[in-house]
Formats: structure tokens, sequence, C-alpha cells
């Protein structure tokens, strides 16, 4: 049992997750990356600023809760290689460097402000989140029973790390509560009084296709993922749950209470209905086939979503939102970029792991 859970696949997933996340915070910190100019700052006085000159309480709780999964992740994969303690004293050290030079950065951004406190927290965040990896990592159910439980549920191959490091991606792109159901078009309605019902607007189809293209891309990337198709289901129905569990919580936390439920229409009921009797319609496919269609559905997504209809800015979605806060403007144009790079990746994932599958057979 206990080679079970020592399976090195596990370790690249966590190592993508890292890399993703600091992608995800350089993003954050730096968007929209324009208007670079020398404002005259130096770093030493960044840096021996009084601590509480740009402080709001909300900045360090943001500051925290943005870099403790980042500590997490980096503890995680870390303590594969070394001990407890070095893991720890890495990891921390990796945030501080991120953070320090996301900060450097901002020193050339105007509408940035580059912080002393910013960095203390930050690295406070990321000592956190590695604590809580040190903590996590021995415990039975993280090292041995997820581990058996993903070694039965996937295939144990090259690339499926990266594979499942997409769908995480893909659900990341979609918890957001301005979004449509699996759409990646901003909810564009106008801010109207409260329990003023909105005029009736007519059916769209062509985004019921791309929710049915959205989906046909995610369930067919996991039938190749899968060791057996029938479980396409079983993963798919709980992962659709927790995508809509979790943008109703952040509708209630962020968003206005007229615009709570704008995420859910009918055209994205409908696609999803269709997509699911698809997957089980094609879940005995060969797997030549299976990759086919995925490629298929996510250059037809990638095309529909962003070359037909209307991508938005991610400022159009910012009425609908109860707070004005910047970080809510760098969530929306992050999750946008995600949604738009995923289909494209998703591609070249597939048309990687082919050429690797082929080569095998030979």
């Amino acid at each position: 049992m206990k080679k079970i859970g020592t399976i090195p696949a596990h370790t690249h997933l966590r190592t993508y997750l890292v890399l993703g996340y600091g992608l995800f915070i350089v993003y954050a910190s730096l968007s929209p990356f324009s208007g670079w100019q020398d404002q005259g700052l130096e770093v030493h006085a960044v840096l021996t600023m009084p601590l509480l000159m740009q402080y709001t309480s909300f900045d360090v709780i943001i500051n925290l809760l943005v870099y403790l999964p980042l500590g997490l992740l980096s503890g995680l994969a870390l303590q594969t290689r070394c001990g407890v303690a070095v893991a720890v004293l890495v990891a921390t050290l990796c945030g501080a460097t991120l953070s320090a030079m996301m900060e450097y950065a901002q020193m050339y951004l105007p509408a940035r402000v580059s912080s002393n406190l910013d960095l203390l927290t930050n690295v406070g965040g990321t000592l956190l989140g590695a604590l809580l990896a040190a903590s996590i990592a021995p415990r039975a159910w993280f090292s041995l029973h997820l581990p058996l439980w993903r070694t039965r549920l996937f295939r144990n191959e090259r690339g499926e790390s990266f594979g499942l490091a997409l769908v995480l991606l893909w659900v990341f792109a979609q918890i957001n509560p301005s979004l449509p159901m699996l759409g990646s078009v901003f909810i564009s309605e106008v801010a109207r009084a409260p329990f003023v019902a909105a005029q009736p607007e007519p059916f769209r189809w062509m985004e019921s296709l791309a929710t049915l293209l959205n989906m046909l891309m995610l369930g067919t990337l996991l039938l190749i993922l899968l060791r057996t198709g029938r479980h396409v289901i079983n993963v798919l129905l709980p992962l659709l749950f927790v995508v809509a569990m979790t943008k109703f919580i952040m509708a209630v936390t962020l968003l206005k209470s007229w615009a709570l439920l704008l995420w859910i229409n009918g055209e994205a009921m409908l696609g999803i209905c269709v997509s699911v009797m698809l997957l089980i319609a094609v879940n005995q496919l060969p797997r030549v086939q299976l990759m086919r269609l995925a490629i298929l559905s996510a250059l037809g997504y990638w095309i529909l979503a962003y070359w037909v209809l209307s991508a938005g800015n991610p400022s159009v979605a910012m009425h609908l939102y109860q707070w004005n806060y910047g970080h809510l403007l760098n969530y929306n144009g992050l999750s946008q970029a995600v949604a738009w790079a995923f289909p494209l990746l998703t591609v070249g994932y597939l048309w990687h792991t082919n050429n690797l599958w082929h080569q095998n057979k030979k």
C-alpha cells in the first residue's frame, strides 16, 4: 500500500499548480500591463516608509488570502523533495521573492501603489500556507487515500498531471459570478431597480451552442484522462455542482441583490443538458476519435465565444458588484484571460498527448 501513495505524477501536478498560481499573482499584480513609467521612487524609500501609510484592513486581508494558496501549494510540492522545515522555509522565501518583485514592478505603474506592508502581509500569507501544508501532508487522507483514489480513477501516464491541472484551470475560469453558467461572455444587463422585472429577451441559440461546446471540450478531456469512460458523468456532475455552488456563494458575497442569479439562464441549461447526453453517447469511442472530438470542440468554442459572440470588457461587469475595489476588475480580467487561453492550451495538450500515444504504440 505504501507504494501507491508515492507516485511521481502527483508531484508534477503540484508543480503545475504552483507555476499556474504564480502566473495568476503576476497577472493580478501588474494588470493591465500598460502605462509603465519611472515615478522617481526608490526601493529603500518604499521599504522604510511608515507601515500604516497605505493601510486598509481590506488590503491586508486580501494580501494574506492571495498568497496563502501559494504557500500551501509550494509547501506541498516541496515536501516531496525535502524535509518539512526546509519546505516551509523555501516556500516562504519563494513567496517573499515573488512579492518583492511585484512590489518593485508596481513602482513603475502609476495606477498601483508599492507598499512595505503589502510585502509583509504577502510573506505572512505565504508562511501561513506553508505551515498549513506541513500540517496536511502527513495525514493519511492526503498522503495515501487521495493518491489511491486518483490512481484508480485516472490514467497513470505521461501528461496526465498537466491534463488535471487544465481541469482545475477550467474550474477557476468558470466560478466568476459575473459570467453566465459555463459562458465566457460578461453579463452586460444594465443595472435596474430592485424587484423590477427585466424585459423579455429572445432566446440566444448561439450561446446555447457555446455552452454545449464548452461542456464537450471539458467532457472529452475528462474521457481521455479517465481509465473508463463510464465514470465521466460521475466526475462531471459533481464538478458542475461545485462550480454552481461556488458561483452562487461568490454572487451572494460580491454582487448586488438584483444580480444574484443572472448567471443562470435557459441558454446555458439547454447547452448543459444536450452536452451531457452527447457525452453519454460518445464515451465508448476509441481514444483517437475522442481526441479529435475534443480538439474540434475546443477550437469551435474558442472561435464562437471570442470571434462570433462578443467577449466583452472586464469593466463591463463592474456595475454588477456591490464593491468597487480594483481587485475585482483584476479578477474579472484574469477570469477572461484564463477562459480565453484554456481552449488553446487544451488543443496543445491533446496534440502533444496524441503524438506521445502514437509513439508508444510503435
